[in-house]
């Protein structure tokens, strides 16, 4: 079983830049009276967006915690960029890092694995102990139907600063959710 993962290094940028905010709410590069309020929406939208897919959009560093080395079968957060490490605790109560040569990553920006290589065995994990992956996560370059909804986003809080009915399926819901990967 895996348990939900853990942000060590927070993302660095966001999935849209604030020129293209601005552009999007029609607002001219040169005022900056909205930059502050724009930022603020953009993070928010970035957040709206990776809970509705449940996908981390920009690239940040997790580490999640897992039963067994078994559980490597499948890694639950996707796109995976890279494994930085695996660790765990040793029969003895050591805390142990896994050689990467044991191990290999697979990914294909859907699903994801740490399997071993051919002659390789997991280490015996003391018992009641977790499996801890630290892993890059995040699309490399998020798909442009994300940026769009990203925008749309930004575009409607800055257009409307109240709250208001949701709508049974929108133009975001139509962007998203070929993206969606499962409740958050």
């Amino acid at each position: 079983m895996w348990y939900a993962p853990t942000v060590t290094v927070p993302p660095a940028s966001e999935p849209i830049t604030l020129a293209a905010a601005k552009n999007q709410c029609r607002i001219v590069d040169t005022d900056t009276s909205f930059d502050s309020e724009l930022t603020g929406y953009i993070a928010a939208a970035r957040d709206h967006v990776e809970r509705y897919t449940g996908t981390p959009l920009v690239t940040r560093t997790v580490t999640i915690n897992a039963d067994r080395f078994a559980n490597l079968a499948h890694i639950p957060v996707v796109p995976l960029q890279s494994v930085t490490s695996i660790a765990y605790v040793d029969t003895a109560g050591a805390a142990q890092t896994l050689s990467a040569s044991i191990y290999e990553v697979r990914s294909d920006g859907l699903a994801a694995s740490a399997v071993l290589k051919p002659g390789q065995f997991w280490p015996a994990v003391l018992n009641g102990s977790r499996v801890t992956l630290t892993a890059v996560v995040g699309y490399s370059a998020v798909p442009d139907a994300i940026v769009h909804a990203v925008r749309l986003l930004v575009a409607d809080y800055f257009a409307d600063h109240e709250i208001k009915a949701d709508r049974a399926w929108s133009t975001l819901d139509s962007l998203l959710c070929n993206y969606r990967r499962g409740a958050s």
